[in-house]
Parts: C-alpha cells; structure tokens; sequence
C-alpha cells in the first residue's frame, strides 16, 4: 500500500432504490463464439424509493454462463416513472457460488441469497430535468434470484 493512495476517498453507499423485475422463459441460445448464451425477457416490475415506476415489459437479461458455472449479467430494461418520465436501467454484473447452489437456482428454487453473490452495478438514463441526478450517480447492487423475478436493492456509490 502507498500513502498516495491513503488519501483517496473510501466510497461510500446510500440505499437508494430497490427493484423488482418479473422475468419470462430463459431462451437458450446454446454454445456461441462468446459463451453458452441466454436470452431473459423482462416482463414488468417497479422500482421503488429515490424514484417511483413501473418497469415496462420489452426488456431483457443477456446472460453469458462461464464454464464454472457463474453468469455474465447484462441487463436492460425501461420503467415509467408515476409523473410519466421515462428511465432506462443497465444492471451489469455476475452471479456466482458453488456448483451445487447455482444449480438448484438454475431449476428455479428459492436459494438464501446468502449462500450465493449476486451483485451489479447499475446505471440510469432518463431526459427528464428532475430526474438528472439519477444520471450523475452510480448505484452498487446486491440481488437475489427467485423462479419467476430479480430483486435488488440499489446503493447510490459516494
């Protein structure tokens, strides 16, 4: 470690939102040049806290599975704000743990998130003034995984 680098900020995290996403069938897009690709339409969802909106369906999860067996997360979707402003959500990260876990939540059972990491950073577009602020931040997120949904609570990184 070097003191020029002890005088960095630490980054901090303020909850800022938490999300739901509602997902459709997995598409299996099989072993491309990338990866064993899948495709997971978003349905609909909300988004609550900082900023208030229903997650409009035309969405999706384009997922890249590792070898070991860790998912490639690269999510985007839009959601409507209760004023009728538009946002649109990128989430990127992975989903990991060991073998046996990652396979019950591939069958779709309900895991303890705390026997598996699921985290994203999250990023927000949207043209409305009062919502620039949302553009200016970055957001950390720790998900969990259900059958039918995404749940994710969105920390605002300062």
């Amino acid at each position: 470690m070097s003191a020029a680098f002890d005088a960095l900020p630490v980054p901090t995290l303020d909850a800022a939102f938490d999300v739901t996403v509602h997902l459709g069938e997995a598409e299996n897009h099989g072993a491309t040049s990338a990866g064993l690709r899948r495709v997971v339409p978003i349905l609909a969802g909300r988004v609550r806290g900082e900023v208030e909106a229903e997650i409009l369906p035309g969405g999706a999860d384009w997922q890249l599975i590792r070898p070991d067996g860790t998912i490639e997360v690269e999510a985007r979707y839009s959601a409507r704000t209760t004023d009728g402003s538009l946002l649109l959500l990128h989430a990127s990260g992975l989903r990991t743990g060991a073998p046996d876990v990652l396979e019950r939540l591939r069958r779709g059972e309900d895991v303890d998130p705390a026997e598996y990491t699921f985290r994203t950073t999250v990023r927000v577009e949207a043209a409305a003034r009062n919502l620039a602020h949302l553009q200016r931040a970055l957001f950390l997120a720790s998900a969990r995984r259900s059958a039918d949904a995404v749940r994710y609570r969105a920390y605002r990184v300062g």
